[in-house]
């Protein structure tokens, strides 16, 4: 786990710097659209993971016009369906990658998706082929006073929370829970008017993969290209943060 929530804070800085917002505003824009969708509401009031969506919006600071737009347009009745596949393989060295994509047009995606894998190291496999090396759980982000961390901590076990981790430097608190109690965190914070940076499902390495340093970069080249791809959503790997990897990325 802590190698995966020092990858989550690196992705998080570089996104920062790397200024990424058009991709972060499109993908948010199809949480919103999915969320309309299955919820068959655009009132956030009744629809849980549009209430979920629109706090990922707000911590990349999307303007609420496009919030609004996005909820109008996901209302029509003619707007296009949004599937959401995904996809299994590996990168250079056999570490292990899995896609989460949001589309409405399967075959663009697919077909878009193994020319990224196979251009660079990798090779798309079959479904279940990486899963089984990741735990799904839910990942809250927010940030906090120092001063009411411990106290704050104690709260949230209430609400299911597995596991803690501490950003003194951004005053960021990581927040882990079970995949089942996903929900009971989301009712949790909201009881305690706590707002989030950002909060998801994700899929956490139970096991991680260490590679040369020559090697592993050609693993983050690929899951970067992947990650600029119109339909990804979400990528996750079980590639090892060693700490040489990590100062090439600062």
């Amino acid at each position: 786990m802590a190698g995966h929530n020092k990858w989550s804070k690196i992705k998080r800085k570089k996104g920062a710097l790397d200024a990424k917002r058009s991709k972060m505003f499109s993908r948010i824009i199809k949480e919103i659209t999915v969320a309309v969708k299955e919820g068959n509401s655009g009132d956030e009031e009744f629809n849980p993971r549009l209430r979920l969506a629109i706090a990922n919006a707000k911590g990349v600071n999307m303007p609420k016009d496009n919030i609004e737009r996005a909820i109008k347009k996901a209302l029509d009745s003619d707007s296009a369906a949004i599937y959401q596949p995904t996809y299994e393989g590996y990168g250079n060295g056999g570490v292990a990658i899995f896609v989460e994509c949001a589309t409405d047009n399967l075959n663009r995606t697919v077909s878009s998706v193994r020319s990224i894998f196979t251009k660079n190291g990798g090779s798309l496999s079959t479904s279940g082929s990486v899963d089984y090396l990741f735990d799904r759980k839910g990942v809250f982000v927010l940030d906090i006073q120092p001063e009411k961390k411990e106290q704050l901590e104690l709260d949230l076990i209430d609400g299911g929370a597995e596991e803690f981790d501490f950003d003194p430097e951004t005053n960021e608190l990581t927040i882990t829970v079970a995949f089942e109690d996903f929900g009971n965190m989301q009712t949790k914070l909201e009881a305690l008017s706590l707002e989030t940076k950002s909060a998801g499902l994700e899929r956490i390495p139970n096991v991680y993969t260490r590679l040369e340093l020559e090697d592993a970069q050609k693993v983050l080249n690929l899951i970067d290209i992947l990650e600029e791809d119109e339909d990804v959503q979400n990528v996750f790997h079980n590639l090892e943060m060693t700490e040489e990897l990590e100062e090439t990325m600062n």
